[in-house]
């Protein structure tokens, strides 16, 4: 009977469980054993696995766990950033452990996408990538498991700050996930309606940003007497502190606007937590499919990418909304949409530099 093998790896995304489910169950439906490995590559280098399926009266099925756990966020199987894989010995010590098995599915970002190119490049392990990162930070794809319901509790979070701020005439600057992308900000900030939004890939330094949220407010109360809040939202990846930045607006406006409260919040973690949406389930599920049904086929070293719309350069699937593209281009692309040279890059800034008037900063 022909095996494969999936883990999930690196940060948590919710919809990383419809991915599991589905590749369990249809490759059960086909007569493949799936078996998971936890807390992924270093369960893979120990040995530390979960079946994912199992024989029954019925024939091959999935296990409960699979099916109880398909709607939930995070992963079952667990996840970690695994520092023994990324040592030549680890990957080699992880490509034993996959000794009899079709191959392997990896769900994650670039740092675990990376991870499994190496893998298969150095021990010709076959294996299929699948994007998953909150921060939509990979490339060759639209987006990755986890953006959307990201973005959803990013909304709801904003919206109910908002009514708070807009009862005290308060100023609220509201700091999102997004370590190297600001995709989560730019997105929310439009979302939300934000008078402003500080992302990494601006590269303004500490004094130039509050410079420009001081001038924001001070538009905002001073020069309209019908303004009763103003909201910024500002990326991880700016990396002046959030209380910080805080702290030294209020110095700044101590003299002309001493009366402004300007408040922070820290979304954090509560962004990645969460059952997945209906968006992140049906893309989860539709992109583990198409990984299943590459990896079968023999293929590897690559990932299967949402494309909507397709795109030169990817490879066409069964299913109309999804290519799949080589992990050399999705690592090439990662590194340009992180140091600011993808064209996805360019437009997202170049976007939000027209909305330039309505986006304040």
């Amino acid at each position: 009977m022909p095996r494969i093998a999936v883990l999930t790896s690196g940060g948590d995304a919710p919809g990383m469980n419809a991915a599991l489910r589905t590749i369990a169950k249809v490759a059960a439906v086909h007569g493949v054993e799936v078996i998971g490995f936890e807390d992924g590559y270093d369960g893979l280098i120990d040995g530390r696995v979960r079946a994912l399926t199992h024989r029954s009266a019925e024939g091959l099925t999935t296990t409960q766990e699979v099916g109880l756990a398909g709607n939930l966020g995070g992963t079952f199987l667990g996840s970690s950033r695994s520092a023994r894989f990324m040592t030549p010995e680890g990957r080699a010590g992880a490509a034993i452990r996959l000794d009899g098995f079709t191959g392997l599915i990896v769900i994650g970002g670039n740092g675990s996408l990376t991870g499994a190119h190496k893998l298969a490049q150095e021990t010709g392990v076959k294996v299929m990538g699948v994007p998953a990162s909150i921060d939509n930070d990979v490339g060759c794809t639209s987006t990755a498991i986890g953006v959307d319901s990201a973005l959803n509790v990013i909304v709801e979070a904003c919206d109910r700050i908002s009514d708070t701020a807009r009862s005290h005439h308060r100023a609220f600057i509201i700091e999102v996930m997004g370590r190297h992308s600001g995709y989560l900000a730019m997105a929310s900030a439009i979302a939300v309606g934000a008078d402003g939004i500080l992302f990494r890939e601006q590269s303004r330094n500490e004094a130039e940003l509050v410079s420009r949220v001081a001038d924001l407010l001070r538009r905002g109360f001073a020069d309209r007497a019908d303004k009763r809040r103003v909201l910024v939202i500002k990326s991880e990846g700016v990396e002046i502190p959030c209380t910080r930045l805080v702290r030294l607006v209020q110095d700044e406006l101590a003299t002309d606007l001493p009366e402004v409260e300007v408040r922070a919040t820290v979304l954090g973690h509560l962004v990645r937590g969460g059952n997945p949406s209906y968006q992140d389930r049906m893309v989860a599920g539709r992109l583990g499919l198409a990984a299943l049904d590459a990896l079968m086929a023999g293929e590897t070293d690559q990932m299967v990418a949402w494309l909507p719309q397709q795109v030169e350069g990817g490879v066409p699937t069964s299913d109309p909304a999804v290519q799949r593209f080589t992990l050399t281009q999705v690592l090439d692309e990662t590194r340009a949409l992180l140091d600011g040279t993808s064209a996805v890059t360019r437009w997202r800034v170049g976007m939000l530099e027209k909305l330039e008037g309505a986006l304040g900063l």
